[in-house]
């Protein structure tokens, strides 16, 4: 990330001071810490844990909201400039074998980033768990653009995310891993349909895509399996690449839309306007109770590190502004509930949620339907659960079987829309 030594300096200064987001209406935060030490990225469990980056090397565990005392493990890392521990990801059967995977710069026997797994025992690494699976190439005296970011898509692969090392000319060569997204199995071995598998040799066989400047954040559509690709850009422009299998996205020939046939043009990009610097977070909003509404799903939620903001890209690949006044936000991620979390550099875990409720949304996902027509008569005929919310549909001010036949009128388009 280009801009982030020079902004580290003056968020550490700020990084015990939590401001408030200046957020659409209808919607509220909660600072969850502001005692994070330089956090980089951000994970979720799938038993509801947050796990936390910090640069110098401790992942940490946000467990019921409460930051843990003790780090999950503690990596003895580089944490020059942008190097440090970067990433961390979940396996897919994480409930069943525990594996917890990171990103990180090892300083021997020279430095280098490398992907590991960890075993989980509670809230922390089983001792001696470490598993490496990839050590990429060893970087030069420039402590920038190392990407850092690691998820695993629909296909069960772990892909990553990793910088150019600052010299362009790594982006556009199957000799090494810089500059590059990588696609691996998950003990690190080499997927034979991967893009470049018959062209490249060795380990550089991982690459699935390249042409990349600093590709610090990425996310998996959880439904579709679509890759949004954050790439930070140098002095002019910040893109969103659509994530396909062999595909160069230019650098550092181009940057910014590009009508070269040669590369893939970004989704959306997005200009210097003397605020922005870099882009970070990227997070879809498809989750299992869709709280912020119909209009936001599968949109894309992003950030701008100095900028301070979250836009919303949305389904026609239009940026709408969503969130202002967040000191150096750095990763964004979407819980199953429906919150927007996000992570910022200075230290803050924050996160968003709807105080809107949709009258007739009673099972609360987001949507009013058939759904909650059965929630509804399961409740009240079958003595089963309490609408979660949005029961009075009819205004009355009381919860009766009227609303289930209000609720059924509007549904089959015979009636108003719930008051």
């Amino acid at each position: 990330m280009r801009r982030l030594i020079a902004v580290t300096t003056f968020t550490f200064c700020l990084a015990t001071f939590a401001f408030a987001a200046t957020l659409p209406t209808g919607f509220s935060e909660t600072i969850l810490t502001s005692t994070l030490s330089a956090p980089t990225a951000m994970a979720m469990a799938p038993d509801g844990r947050i796990f936390v980056c910090q640069q110098s090397g401790a992942l940490r565990v946000v467990k019921n909201g409460t930051l843990l005392t003790t780090p999950f493990v503690s990596l003895t890392v580089d944490s020059s400039g942008e190097r440090g521990l970067l990433g961390v990801a979940f396996d897919p059967d994480f409930l069943n074998n525990h594996y917890v995977y990171v990103y990180y710069t090892t300083p021997t026997p020279a430095v280098h980033n490398r992907v590991s797994r960890f075993t989980a025992s509670g809230d922390v690494a089983a001792g001696g768990s470490e598993v490496v699976l990839l050590d990429l190439n060893n970087l030069s005296g420039a402590t920038n653009h190392n990407g850092g970011a690691i998820h695993f898509a629909l296909d069960g692969k772990l892909y990553a995310a990793v910088g150019e090392n600052a010299n362009g000319a790594n982006s556009q060569t199957l000799t090494n891993l810089l500059g590059k997204m990588l696609r691996t199995n998950s003990d690190g071995s080499i997927p034979a349909d991967n893009p470049f598998f018959n062209t490249a040799t060795g380990n550089n066989r991982l690459i699935w895509a390249m042409g990349l400047r600093n590709p610090f954040t990425f996310n998996v559509h959880p439904l579709s399996g679509r890759i949004f690709i954050d790439d930070v850009g140098q002095n002019t422009w910040e893109e969103i690449d659509d994530g396909l299998a062999g595909a160069n996205y230019g650098w550092p020939n181009t940057e910014g839309a590009t009508t070269n046939p040669q590369y893939t043009t970004p989704l959306y990009s997005y200009v210097h306007d003397g605020a922005t610097c870099a882009i970070a977070g990227g997070t879809f909003y498809a989750p299992e109770i869709r709280q912020f509404g119909g209009t936001y799903v599968d949109s894309y939620f992003f950030a701008d590190l100095c900028a301070g903001w979250i836009h919303r890209l949305d389904t026609s690949n239009a940026s709408n502004n969503f969130a202002t006044s967040i000191s150096n936000p750095v990763d964004l991620l979407v819980s199953p509930d429906g919150s927007l979390y996000y992570l910022t550099h200075t230290g803050t875990l924050g996160r968003i949620r709807s105080n809107k409720h949709l009258v007739g949304d009673v099972n609360n996902d987001g949507e009013t339907n058939n759904k909650d027509v059965f929630y509804l008569v399961n409740y009240f005929y079958n003595g089963g659960p309490a609408p979660l919310q949005g029961g009075d549909v009819d205004g009355s001010g009381q919860l009766t079987t009227a609303d289930l036949t209000y609720l059924v009128a509007y549904i089959n388009g015979r009636g108003p829309a719930p008051l």
